[in-house]
């Protein structure tokens, strides 16, 4: 993978931000790719058995890409930060409608936008996932961004650190840090929901 700073997206990236117009027509198929390949990341969590396709997911991630025109790019590992963050959003926004329409229990799939299939059990965890992140990011922005840009960036620690402009050695740390806080939250919140 290239480093964030060598990447086209990225060259793209601040020409499109210094007002470079026509450079948009290289940058689209280069950002489609991205979008997706953050999207197959994102839907290689869910559980074994299910056929997600990522189409709705990278289309409405496109369109709210776009939407940021007030974003000064930098690179690459930030512009995946963005998207990782949207898709995040796009994702739970989806699970919070499935619990408000939730009828019936015992259905095993709900069934959204394309294909994008998810289990109330999958859309519950994602939620929490979320809120505990929430959480993590009104104590601890960094930690909360370091999660964001591994875990549903898909980024390495080096790309991740050029994002956050901190030492690789930080991000290593606040990955860990903010995992074993996360895995307390979450099993805090099943153990506060069955008893």
């Amino acid at each position: 993978m290239d480093s964030p700073d060598s990447s086209p997206i990225t060259g793209l990236l601040l020409r499109w931000g210094a007002g470079e117009q026509e450079c948009l027509n290289e940058l689209v198929p280069l950002v489609e790719r991205e979008l997706r390949r953050i999207a197959h990341y994102l839907m290689r969590k869910e559980r074994q058995g299910h056929t997600l396709q990522t189409t709705a997911l990278v289309n409405e991630a496109y369109m709210k890409l776009v939407d940021q025109s007030r974003a000064t790019w930098q690179n690459r590992a930030q512009f995946v930060g963005i998207a990782a963050s949207l898709m995040r959003r796009i994702l739970v926004d989806h699970a919070r409608g499935l619990q408000r329409n939730k009828r019936g229990g015992a259905a095993e799939h709900l069934l959204l936008d394309e294909g994008l299939v998810f289990s109330p059990a999958k859309s519950a965890a994602l939620i929490a996932l979320d809120d505990a992140l929430e959480d993590l990011a009104r104590m601890d922005p960094r930690k909360a961004q370091v999660v964001e840009l591994r875990y549903f960036g898909g980024l390495s620690v080096e790309e991740a650190a050029e994002a956050l402009h901190v030492h690789p050695n930080t991000v290593i740390r606040d990955w860990n840090m903010a995992r074993v806080w996360l895995k307390h939250e979450l099993t805090r919140g099943k153990s506060a929901h069955a008893g």
